[in-house]
């Protein structure tokens, strides 16, 4: 459970440390205003993943056919990475071939949510959502493929404004080179309304 008082307290401390009046009109509310984001920026520490996933529905088919591909791609995402508590943001796409469950499209989403609103690395973040698919559905293979840029490259160190991060994590059949690849090639296909 997340402390607001002490959130309130640190940013008060930390805005002293740096040589600020922390009673000065602009910066009055601040702290305030910090343990309120930082509410939201880390309500997923105490929330497990697989509860969205927790009441897939049996998939009904023949024997032999138990689907193909299920792609959604552009999820958007925000986390905050650990070592220097700045901000990432971009695009998951994940893919998963389904094994006896499906899930509805919106729990996908629901399920980045949860993994992203905590201290994170982008790795890591891609390996717990595949993990969590694997888990929660028991699908023939999963594909997360991130796409972010870190707050920390582009407003500090080397300032890399146009610069993104890609990692991908993939288990089962769509860590095979031809599936992974084939998934891959759908994630970059072009969208309706693209290069117009």
């Amino acid at each position: 459970m997340i402390d607001s008082g002490r959130i309130e307290a640190a940013v008060a401390e930390l805005l002293a440390a740096i040589g600020e009046d922390t009673a000065r009109p602009g910066l009055a509310a601040t702290p305030k205003r910090v343990a309120e984001a930082y509410q939201e920026f880390f309500s997923g520490i105490d929330r497990d993943p697989l509860e969205p996933l927790r009441d897939a529905q049996e998939l009904v088919v023949e024997a032999g056919q138990l689907g193909e591909l299920v792609l959604l791609r552009d999820i958007s995402f925000r986390s905050v990475c650990e070592h220097h508590l700045l901000p990432f943001t971009g695009l998951a796409h994940i893919a998963y071939l389904p094994g006896e469950r499906i899930v509805g499209l919106g729990r996908l989403p629901e399920v980045v949510d949860i993994l992203s609103a905590r201290p994170q690395l982008q790795e890591r973040l891609g390996e717990e959502i595949a993990d969590a698919l694997d888990a929660g559905l028991s699908p023939r293979g999963v594909l997360v493929v991130l796409d972010a840029r870190h707050s920390c490259v582009t407003a500090r160190g080397s300032r890399q404004t146009k610069s993104t991060t890609v990692t991908v994590a993939s288990r089962g059949e769509l860590g095979e080179p031809v599936a992974r690849a084939e998934a891959m090639s759908l994630i970059g296909a072009a969208r309706p309304g693209q290069g117009d």
